[in-house]
């Protein structure tokens, strides 16, 4: 791998769409954008590519998002797949993915999430030199001849999956959840975020290890650890349009963008915020699409409530009488409005795709409530289901 400072932020110019005319947004003599809560919606809705007309290929898509969150939850469908539904239509199959991933090689799968290949220096860009928890960084070091036995059977003969790879550890990993022991999977975690192997592909949902060298690229450029930071604040406000500077910690990736973009208020709500200049000025068309819970449009709950005024709760670890919404409740975006959830369920054995509830946060016009529905059958025919049953 070499090394770099200056790396390209790796942002499609049109994410694979037609260019559209612009449109004039407020400037104060202090250079701070004044947007509506309405204009900041829009920017919201077209950085996820969320409006019409549809991207047409995958790898933009994901160059554009920055990553597909994966998550094992199917009840619809698995998230990564469903994000991309979502933007692509039916015209998107899951083994679309496998193929980018395990065949291309124009996506890599890593610690929970997709990115772009393109985007893989700004991943491993001080993965080598990262200070680990106390914990962990002892546990390794006492561990040490147990990581070299990994590393060696993988460059023999990876990829294997972690049920292939004997547990040779001196000192078990001790936990009072479900990862007590987990010797294994657990080294593997600790060496893909140092770089030490990485995922080459999954059988069923299970991940298959390799060395990097037969899944990376050779050519890779990894920037200094400062370069990636900001190259990546500047990537994910792209995705996300506008965003605040510094907010809550969220698990896996952060919300947050630092001093990308420029400063920017949006009326109705407190503080300021960060928003993507090149996002100004463009003029919207919107559509109706449902979303999954890991949507990155909801996935900041804050900024959906003070954006959309949207309440969201993910409520499958909730007992069912406590619910409000519903198992996996789908989000509803119709134009630039978060408008209500769907409580479906992918009943595969009966070929069904049942919507136990439709919940309007807003009173359904008879557009959104035909656009709604449009969007159930193109879901139903996606899953390969031959019907929609309503409660």
């Amino acid at each position: 791998m070499r090394m770099r400072k200056d790396v390209s932020d790796g942002t499609p110019a049109d994410a694979d769409r037609p260019s559209r005319r612009s449109t004039c947004f407020t400037l104060t003599s202090l250079s701070v954008h004044r947007l509506t809560k309405e204009q900041a919606r829009r920017i919201a809705v077209r950085a996820q590519l969320l409006d019409a007309p549809r991207p047409r290929k995958l790898l933009p898509v994901v160059q554009q998002l920055t990553l597909l969150q994966i998550d094992p939850t199917a009840a619809v469908a698995p998230s990564a797949d469903l994000v991309a539904w979502s933007r692509l239509g039916s015209a998107y199959q899951p083994a679309d993915l496998q193929q980018a991933l395990e065949r291309d090689r124009t996506l890599f799968e890593h610690n929970a999430l997709v990115r772009p290949m393109s985007d893989l220096g700004l991943v491993l860009a001080g993965a080598r030199t990262a200070r680990s928890h106390e914990r962990t960084a002892n546990w390794i070091r006492d561990n040490d001849a147990f990581r070299r036995d990994i590393l060696k059977l993988l460059r023999r003969s990876g990829p294997l999956s972690s049920r292939d790879i004997p547990d040779t550890c001196v000192v078990p990993w001790a936990s009072t959840g479900w990862t007590n022991n987990r010797n294994v999977t657990q080294m593997l975690e600790f060496l893909m975020m140092r770089g030490e192997v990485a995922i080459a592909g999954r059988l069923g949902r299970e991940r298959l290890w390799d060395i990097p060298a037969r899944v990376y690229p050779a050519d890779v450029v990894v920037p200094s650890v400062d370069e990636a930071r900001r190259v990546r604040n500047e990537r994910r406000l792209a995705s996300l349009g506008i965003a605040r500077q510094k907010t809550t910690a969220m698990p896996i990736e952060p919300v947050d963008v630092g001093e990308a973009g420029e400063p920017a208020v949006v009326e109705g709500t407190k503080g300021d915020w960060r928003v993507d200049p090149a996002a100004l000025g463009e003029d919207f068309e919107g559509r109706t699409a449902l979303l999954s819970p890991f949507d990155r449009l909801v996935y900041d709950r804050a900024r959906a409530q003070e954006l959309f005024d949207f309440e969201y709760t993910l409520e499958m670890y909730k007992p069912a009488a406590k619910r409000r919404w519903g198992y996996f409740a789908l989000p509803i975006l119709h134009g630039d409005r978060l408008v209500g959830k769907v409580d479906t369920v992918a009943d595969r054995k009966a070929s069904l795709l049942r919507v136990n509830a439709i919940h309007e946060d807003v009173k359904f016009t008879r557009v959104m409530t035909k656009s709604v529905n449009a969007e159930l059958v193109d879901l139903a025919a996606w899953l390969g289901l031959d019907t929609i049953e309503s409660s």
